[in-house]
């Protein structure tokens, strides 16, 4: 399926065995291009390299859930430093992980309301990662648009990264301005809940990716993932939906142009 594009990877992850052929593969099965994320300091530094280098990748910087710990005013100038780069197109991956707790609980939320408010100053939207915490992370993000969190022009103020929650979740984000991104999970056999999210969240309100090297689909279950194995879990929505697959990837790909404020009229 050509046309696609891939919301999420981690394309600079040292875990990807083969960088430079994923990223000519990504091009030779048609794809728009791509955004690589940051999850640490170190990792948003080569996020935005790497886009740098390639026009079809973007970037992001920001401090994951699991790192909160670390989060410092130092790490907060860094990251505004780097925002300065045409390459980034939001903050992120940030967010709530009560799943490994890998760090407290009220430093998540402290890091996270940060990064929030830094998103803001920048007028960038967020890629946001919930794991068993969906109700303390809807709250947080709740409040935050409730204070005038987004960019205050109608465009979505972010994404729901490798959305793990069920319909009803899905829409009450919409409700609050957010897109909803579709990884490789949803074409697992037992993802019932996230398949009926996948099938009631509007057209215009999706995204698709693949956390690669992670989370690949289920054709490639014990692979490393890559942005070319995006289309399996777009053709399975498309299935869902009723529609057919080139309609799917061309309002997924809009949706992520409007997410990340990127013009891909021109690619």
């Amino acid at each position: 399926m050509s046309g696609l594009f891939d919301s999420h990877a981690h394309l600079h992850d040292r875990r990807m065995p083969d960088l430079d052929g994923a990223i000519e593969r990504m091009r030779g099965a048609g794809m728009r291009g791509c955004v690589t994320i940051g999850t640490d300091l170190e990792e948003s530094r080569k996020a935005v390299a790497l886009a740098e280098r390639h026009e079809d990748v973007w970037a992001t910087a920001g401090l994951h859930p699991h790192d909160a710990k670390d989060w410092s005013a130092k790490i907060e100038r860094e990251f505004r430093a780097l925002a300065e780069s045409e390459r980034v197109v939001a903050i992120g991956e940030i967010g709530l992980d009560f799943f490994r707790d890998l760090s407290p609980r009220d430093q998540q939320h402290e890091a996270l309301r940060a990064q929030l408010a830094l998103a803001s100053e920048l007028a960038l939207p967020v890629v946001i990662h919930s794991r068993d915490a969906h109700e303390p992370c809807f709250g947080e993000l709740a409040a935050w648009v409730a204070g005038g969190g987004g960019d205050g022009i109608g465009d979505p103020v972010g994404v729901l990264h490798c959305f793990s929650g069920d319909a009803e979740l899905a829409l009450r984000y919409v409700e609050l301005g957010f897109m909803i991104s579709f990884a490789g999970p949803v074409t697992y056999p037992k993802s019932e809940a996230l398949r009926g999210a996948a099938a009631e969240v509007p057209l215009e309100r999706i995204v698709v990716e693949t956390d690669c090297p992670y989370l690949p689909p289920q054709t490639r279950r014990g692979k490393k993932n890559e942005p070319a194995w995006v289309a399996e879990a777009a053709g399975l929505i498309a299935e869902l939906r009723g529609v057919a697959p080139e309609q799917l990837a061309e309002q997924t790909t809009a949706n992520a142009a409007r997410l990340f404020r990127i013009d891909l009229a021109t690619r």
